[in-house]
Formats: C-alpha cells, sequence, structure tokens
C-alpha cells in the first residue's frame, strides 16, 4: 500500500540523457560501456580519530505494535557534534545477543533465530508505445530472472562458508553480525536465512520509461528504469492489489510479514533526478492489520537487488552478488529503515547519519570481499560495524575491528560530523 524510506545503494551521479547513445535509430538505447563510466569509488580525503562511544549491554525487546520480523532493540551511547543528542537506539533482525542481565546466557543469548527467504525473481518485459513485445534486431527485449535463482541461492547470501566469527561455517549475515556481537553472543548465536523460491512475478515496462543497451550479438545487457517508475511498477496501491510483484506475493501467502523476502531482478538499474545507477535497497511495505493479528500494523520486510554481470562496471569485482550482500546486510542492522546515529563522513565521501552498514564502504577500492563456495568466486561487499557508527574505542568487535569481514577496510571509528557534514 505503501512503503518506508527506502535505504539505497547508489553508485554515482551520472547524467541518464545524451551519455553514450547506440548508433541505432532507437533513442533510449545506450551503449553497452554506459555503466562502465560509472566509477563506483568516491574516494575522499578525511580522517577517523573519534572515541567515546559506548554500546549499551541489554536488549529493550523488540518494537511494539507492529507484526513483522523477529527484532530486538537496543542503544548506544555517542555525543553528536553539536551535542544535541547522547543515546541512540537501535533495532536489529534476529534476537538478542544479551542475556537478561547483559551478561548472562539467559534470554536470548546463544538461540539461533531462523527466518523464511522468498526469493521473488521478477522479469522485465520491454514494451512499444502500443504496449506491443519490442524487438530490436531480431532479438526480444526481456530481461529473465529467473535463470539466477540457482546462483543467488548457492552464493554466500543463502549458503555457508567459513568466517573467523563463527565456529561454524554460516551465511554472510550471520557472520558479519556475529562479528559484530563477539563479545556479548554465545557460539550457537545465529540469525539465518531459510530460502525458498516463490513464483517468478513480471514488470512490463512501456516505451518512454526505460532505457537500455545490448551486447554485441543484440541480446539485452541491461536496463535503466526511473526510480519512481520502478516504485509504482514493484509495490502495490492498495492491499489487495495484484498487479505488482510485491502486492501479487503478499495476496497469495508467498511472502510473509515475519518473512526476509528478495525480489531478484537481472541487470535492472535505477535512475533518478541525480542520474545512474541505483542497484538496490532494502525497506518494507506496509499494509493495515485486521482483527486477525490484533489491528498491528503489517511490515512486509524485503529488498530489491539487481544482479550484476561480469564487465558491466569498471571494477572487475563490482560484479554477481555485490547488491544483494549489501541490501541484506543492512536489512539485518536496520530492518525498519530508522536507526539513527550521529552525523558522519565516511571515508567514500557519503554523508549519512543512519545505521547503514554498506553505504559507508561502497565504492572504495577493497570494497568487495571475494569468496568461493561451491567451486564459485562471489563478490560480496564488506561492511561496516556498529562499533563504527557508536564510536567505540577501541572497537570491542572482533578483532578490534570497524568492518568484516575484511578487517582492513575501515581501521577506526567514524567521526560526528555537524548537520549534513556542514564545515
Amino acid at each position: 500500500m505503501r512503503f518506508a524510506a527506502m535505504a539505497t545503494m547508489l553508485i554515482l551521479a551520472l547524467p541518464v540523457s545524451g551519455v553514450g547513445q547506440g548508433t541505432s535509430s532507437d533513442a533510449d538505447q545506450v551503449s553497452l560501456d554506459y555503466v562502465r563510466t560509472v566509477n563506483p569509488r568516491m574516494l575522499h580525503s578525511g580522517t577517523a580519530n573519534a572515541g567515546g562511544g559506548y554500546l549499551g549491554k541489554r536488549s529493550n525487546g523488540g518494537v511494539l505494535g507492529v507484526d513483522s520480523v523477529p527484532n530486538w532493540s537496543s542503544y548506544f551511547y555517542e555525543a553528536a557534534a553539536d551535542g544535541s543528542q547522547y543515546s541512540w537506539s537501535y533495532t536489529m533482525l534476529g534476537n538478542s545477543p544479551f542475556g537478561g542481565d547483559g551478561d548472562s546466557h539467559e534470554d536470548g543469548r546463544g538461540r539461533t533465530t531462523s527466518l523464511n527467504a522468498p526469493v521473488i525473481p521478477v522479469n522485465v518485459d520491454l514494451r512499444n508505445y502500443d504496449g506491443s513485445p519490442r524487438y530490436l534486431n531480431g532479438h526480444r527485449l526481456y530481461m529473465d530472472a529467473t535463470q539466477l535463482v540457482a546462483p543467488v541461492l548457492n552464493s554466500p547470501v543463502f549458503s555457508v562458508a567459513s568466517y573467523d566469527s563463527s565456529e561454524e561455517p554460516t551465511q554472510f549475515m550471520d557472520a558479519v553480525q556475529k562479528a559484530e556481537f563477539a563479545h556479548k553472543a554465545g557460539d550457537d548465536w545465529h540469525t539465518l536465512l531459510v530460502p525458498r523460491v516463490a513464483t517468478a512475478r513480471t514488470i512490463v515496462l512501456i516505451r518512454g520509461t526505460y532505457q537500455f543497451a545490448t551486447y554485441p550479438d543484440g541480446s539485452l545487457a541491461f536496463v535503466l528504469v526511473d526510480e519512481s517508475t520502478f516504485g509504482s511498477k514493484l509495490f502495490p496501491a492498495t492491499p489487495n492489489d495484484t498487479t505488482t510483484p510485491i502486492g501479487a506475493a503478499e495476496n497469495a501467502g508467498e511472502m510473509g510479514t515475519r518473512d526476509v523476502s528478495t525480489f531478484l531482478f537481472n541487470n535492472v538499474f535505477l535512475t533518478n533526478s541525480s542520474g545512474c545507477c541505483i542497484l538496490g535497497f532494502h525497506t518494507y511495505d506496509v499494509e493495515p492489520g485486521s482483527a486477525q493479528n490484533g489491528w498491528q500494523e503489517r511490515r512486509y520486510v524485503l529488498n530489491y537487488s539487481s544482479w550484476i554481470s561480469p564487465g558491466l562496471f569498471a571494477d572487475p569485482n563490482f560484479t554477481d552478488i555485490v547488491a544483494l550482500s549489501h541490501e541484506m546486510s543492512e536489512t539485518f542492522n536496520d530492518p525498519f529503515v530508522n536507526n539513527a546515529t550521529p552525523w558522519y563522513l565516511a571515508p567514500n565521501g557519503n554523508c549519512q547519519n543512519n545505521l547503514e552498514t554498506g553505504d559507508g564502504i561502497e565504492g572504495l577500492p577493497n570494497a568487495e570481499y571475494p569468496i568461493s563456495v561451491h567451486g564459485t568466486t562471489w563478490h560480496p561487499q564488506n561492511e561496516a560495524l556498529l562499533q563504527w557508527f557508536a564510536g567505540v574505542t577501541p572497537s570491542n568487535a572482533i578483532d578490534h575491528a570497524y568492518s568484516y569481514p575484511d578487517t582492513t577496510v575501515l581501521t577506526s571509528a567514524a567521526v560526528p560530523a555537524k548537520v549534513g557534514c556542514a564545515p
């Protein structure tokens, strides 16, 4: 019906119109090199020499009055740059790593939370102005996402690999979360996804609402869609709307309020007034409650993530599950997209005031962390840890780290900045 604020993975502001036009007569076709001119390495000089942050030692329980994923809340202390706020609450996915008194093994510590995780492939059907199927040089302009389901299920997002934050192999997001709470969580404390393949859905786009590029053989390489158009096609307009992928999945019972749902696209990138490209976001769809759930607001936690084929972007490691790992890790650390932090200026130049673990690292030279699983090398993104946002010095995360799995990406805590990172 409506969606919460979206946390996005924005690579670079690059004008959409008039750049890299193809040689064909189709004005909405861009060159294959279009996104290669997008450089995700937005490097800015800056120091990180913070300190004084302090993490709370107990959970305040989950968010009340909503029908949604299992979650728990806690807090940290860190002074904002202007001294206007010192205490910051946050909510995370799963159950608390803390005991009832902050130090014991009771009341949640050492428990595993298993979450249903529907994977919903979304195909994109490009049409002519009159709604007829569009062809170019004999190729149907249709982007199939179903072929990516099996690879994604075999990736570190849903399959297990070895990490030093866990005694046994585990999933990528769980490994990051365990690294954050290595000082408190028991060895058997986990938050795990149980994937389930749901019905494939299709978004139809009429000519004039998209751009595209093709490979030399004429097959479709990627699709560019305005984010407003994309949102109207993805999210339902009313609770009973079954014309959109989210609405159809909700009404078919294929995604529930206690699930973490992935809407998987194949090289479908979003544009806005700043340009290209947004490759993923996490959010939740809000629907009204009923007598059946005690009139609680229904929150369907989800992410849009685009698969990224090799060679599209300049960074050879910026491929496959970069977007999905980024968005899923942020879902674990900020499922309701409302975890505020002091303002910070990240090493990549991003200025933010929220606990979005991927945003401060995306685009850095060592942003991705290659992992081999099932004979394939995957490229999830490194993530900032809670201690980085909270200014905890020294960090009480695993190995005193501020980033994970590569602990060398962020080597000291974020420095609180003025509002909007003003000078």
